[in-house]
């Protein structure tokens, strides 16, 4: 079959929507797709800088929703019609993926980020026959259809907007399952977190749905107009004095913090506005090493990294649905739709931080 999808020739290079084609059909424990919405996340963008280690041409994307129009095997526990989220792959077999932590799976950056997977790889290419890469984040999404692990898909109920759904996927699932999950933080809590964009926006809104008290910190006053509209207490990001200002603004101290910026000075300012036993989590990839000042980590201090959120999909999805539709975790406030032709657009607005998350629309429905 043949189908549209935003194709990522070059590093530096702009998206091109193109005409692919998948030569054959889903195998065993893989269902078809077609694809109603993808988020555009961050880490799609981080292909440019990833210095040739994640493969290209490719059809990224990986915050895709949609509905089964087919399945390989009798076992993928979907039917056609069926309405699904999808989300990283993982292979199932590993310590850590039996240990019910899929995103820490020993094969995570191989599948999702530098390769995915090896089997089947040449069944989808560009027009002229061409090799893309293998799919991105177990979807390659920016396009009209795409072959997932049923292992990697959340089936949701029909009558949802399930355009709408795919950041759930991963942005969202990111911020809040490290609310929800790693910290579990609860009513007399207070979390930090540091950086207001997709991630921390979602962080913001389940750690007010758990009842915490939230702050948030950003440069940007229309990202922290958007923090405080979802019950944050709004804090810039001033270079002087930052650390001080949460522990007032926390009666002495925060709980947890949450950085989603890998700003080594913030980093340092939220281990130092961190109560005693405090639990600094980060979910942005450190570039360069992360100098620590003195005292930062005394006291029981602790700093880890979170990765998806410590989810498992299958059920931190549901939940943050149900947390919706009972009007405690409004993510779609925060979703721009675009037509996946103008997928250029959305990266612009999306790095000039005039949407907080993109979600593009394919046109069509495939030939």
């Amino acid at each position: 079959m043949t189908f549209d999808a935003a194709v990522l020739r070059g590093y530096d290079s702009a998206f091109a929507v193109e005409e692919v084609v998948l030569r054959t059909g889903p195998a065993d424990g893989e269902v078809l797709v077609r694809i109603a919405g993808c988020g555009m996340c961050r880490t799609d963008l981080a292909v440019r800088g990833s210095a040739g280690r994640s493969p290209l041409p490719a059809v990224l994307g990986h915050e895709g929703s949609g509905v089964v129009v087919q399945t390989g095997g009798p076992d993928t526990g979907l039917d056609p019609g069926d309405h699904v989220v999808l989300s990283f792959d993982s292979c199932g077999r590993c310590r850590t993926c039996a240990a019910g932590a899929p995103a820490y799976c020993d094969s995570f950056a191989a599948l999702n980020l530098f390769g995915g997977r090896r089997e089947h790889a040449g069944r989808f290419t560009d027009a002229a026959g061409g090799p893309l890469a293998p799919r991105w984040f177990g979807q390659s999404a920016f396009a009209e259809y795409a072959v997932v692990a049923a292992r990697n898909t959340v089936r949701v109920d029909p009558a949802l907007p399930v355009e709408l759904l795919g950041p759930l996927g991963c942005g969202f699932l990111t911020g809040a399952g490290a609310v929800l999950h790693t910290f579990r933080a609860g009513p007399g809590d207070s979390v930090v977190v540091l950086g207001a964009g997709a991630v921390g926006l979602a962080a913001v809104m389940a750690a007010t749905a758990a009842g915490a008290t939230v702050v948030a910190v950003d440069r940007h006053r229309e990202r922290l107009a958007s923090a405080e509209r979802l019950g944050a207490v709004p804090v810039p990001a001033a270079p002087a004095g930052l650390a001080a200002r949460l522990r007032r603004l926390t009666d002495g101290g925060a709980a947890y913090a949450l950085d989603t910026t890998a700003s080594a000075r913030l980093i340092n300012d939220a281990l130092q506005a961190l109560r005693p036993t405090g639990h600094l989590g980060l979910v942005a990839r450190l570039h360069s090493p992360l100098p620590l000042e003195v005292g930062a980590l005394d006291r029981g201090r602790r700093i880890s990294h979170i990765c998806e959120g410590d989810a498992v999909p299958g059920v931190l999805i549901p939940r943050l649905i149900g947390l919706w539709q009972a009007g405690r975790f409004p993510f779609d406030q925060l979703i721009r739709t675009y037509p996946l032709a103008a997928v250029n657009d959305a990266e612009r607005d999306c790095d000039a931080g005039r949407v907080v998350k993109p979600v593009l629309i394919p046109q069509g429905a495939g030939r």
